[in-house]
């Protein structure tokens, strides 16, 4: 096989794939962020509405999709 070239493996992305998950429709879901700690300085309206799942926008999920891509 002299001469072929062998293309490397894309890795995933860890940290990404920790973070995101592609839905059956092509969309990226995620948590939003600041639910970890020091809550009791956070209104309740405010960690109600962090409590809910956020999608990303149409322009950034395809750098996402690349990254926890397997």
């Amino acid at each position: 096989m002299k001469g072929v070239l062998i293309m490397g493996k894309i890795k995933t992305h860890s940290a990404s794939a920790k973070r995101f998950t592609v839905t059956k429709s092509g969309k990226v879901k995620l948590n939003h962020m600041n639910r970890r700690h020091k809550l009791g300085l956070k209104t309740t309206k405010r960690k109600r509405c962090l409590r809910k799942t956020g999608y990303l926008s149409n322009a950034m999920a395809p750098n996402i999709k690349k990254l926890i891509s397997h």
